[in-house]
C-alpha cells in the first residue's frame, strides 16, 4: 500500500538526514519503524505526509508511492484526502479547544456530514473516556487522555493508513499497554498502521514486520518475532544481555550494526 524507495532527504540544502531509506507497509498491516533519537524516523514520516517544507527539508532522491501513485510532491491536505493521517510526536492537540472541537478539526477532509458522523460515532465508541469529556478543554486532560484524543482526531479522517509517531512517549506502563491495545483494535477495524517507536518491545509485539534505523539508514529489517529474538536487538533496544540478564544502556559495550544494502 505504501512504498518508500531509496529516499534521501536534506535539510537547509546542507544536512543529509536520510541516506537511501526503503520501507514498505502492506495493506491492513502494522509495521514498526524503530530507532534511537536522531536516527531519521520523524524525517521519514515528514516526507511521507508532505510536511518537510515546514522544516526546510527537501527530498533529493527516491520516491514515495501510495497505492501505486507518487505522492512525494503532493500537498499535505491531499495526502490526508488520499487516505494517510498522522499523529505527531508529543500529541500536538489544540490545548485551548474542547475535545469535540479537536475532533472536528480532524474531519476537515470528510466528504460528507454522514461520513463525519460515522467517524465521530466510531471514535466515541473506541475512546469512551473522550465521550465522557467531549466538552472538556483538551489542555486539562491527562497525558494518556491527550494521546487518545490525538489518535481519535486522526481517525476522524477515516484513514486507510494511520502513522503514529512515538505514541508511548512519556506514558506510564499501564497507559502504554492501553495505547497498544487501542492500536491493535484500530488495525482490526481495517486501518493499516506505521508505528514509529523507541519502545521496541511494545512495537514489535503487535507489528508484523519491523525496520530498525540508524543515522538515516535501515540497518536491519524482518518479521517482528525474529527481530525480538535477535541478540543485537535484545541487547541494544531491550537492555538484555545474551544470557537474558537485564542491563542498563550505559553498560552495553558493543552493538553489531548490520547493514542493509539497497539495490
Amino acid at each position: 500500500m505504501l512504498e518508500v524507495a531509496n529516499l534521501e532527504v536534506v535539510y537547509n540544502d546542507v544536512v543529509l538526514v536520510l541516506r537511501g531509506i526503503s520501507i514498505e507497509v502492506p495493506e491492513g498491516e502494522i509495521v514498526a519503524l524503530l530507532g534511537a533519537n536522531g536516527a531519521g524516523k520523524t524525517t521519514t514520516i515528514r516526507a511521507i505526509t508532505g510536511l518537510l517544507d515546514v522544516h526546510e527539508g527537501d527530498i533529493t532522491k527516491g520516491r514515495i508511492s501510495w497505492k501505486g501513485e507518487a505522492i512525494e510532491k503532493m500537498d499535505p491536505a491531499d495526502i490526508v484526502r488520499a487516505g494517510i493521517t498522522q499523529v505527531l510526536e508529543g500529541r500536538r492537540i489544540f490545548a485551548e479547544m474542547t475535545v469535540d472541537e479537536n475532533l472536528k478539526t480532524g474531519a476537515f477532509t470528510s466528504k460528507s456530514k454522514v461520513s463525519e458522523a460515522a467517524a465521530y460515532d466510531r471514535v466515541m465508541t473506541m475512546f469512551p473516556i473522550l465521550a465522557d469529556r467531549r466538552s472538556s478543554i483538551s489542555g486539562y486532560l491527562s497525558g494518556g487522555e491527550q494521546q487518545m484524543l490525538a489518535m481519535a482526531r486522526a481517525l476522524m479522517a477515516d484513514p486507510e493508513l494511520l502513522i503514529l509517531d512515538e505514541p508511548s512517549l512519556g506514558l506510564a506502563p499501564k497507559l502504554v499497554q492501553q495505547v497498544k491495545e487501542i492500536i491493535v483494535e484500530i488495525n482490526k477495524q481495517g486501518t493499516g498502521v506505521l508505528l514509529i517507536e523507541q519502545n521496541a518491545n511494545m512495537a514489535l509485539s503487535i507489528a508484523g514486520h519491523g525496520y530498525i534505523m540508524e543515522t538515516g539508514k535501515v540497518v536491519m529489517d524482518g518479521a517482528s518475532d525474529k527481530l525480538l529474538q535477535d541478540e543485537d536487538v535484545q541487547e541494544f533496544y531491550l537492555g538484555l544481555h545474551v544470557s537474558g540478564e537485564r542491563k542498563s544502556f550505559k553498560d552495553i559495550k558493543h552493538y553489531k550494526r548490520r547493514k542493509r544494502w539497497l539495490s
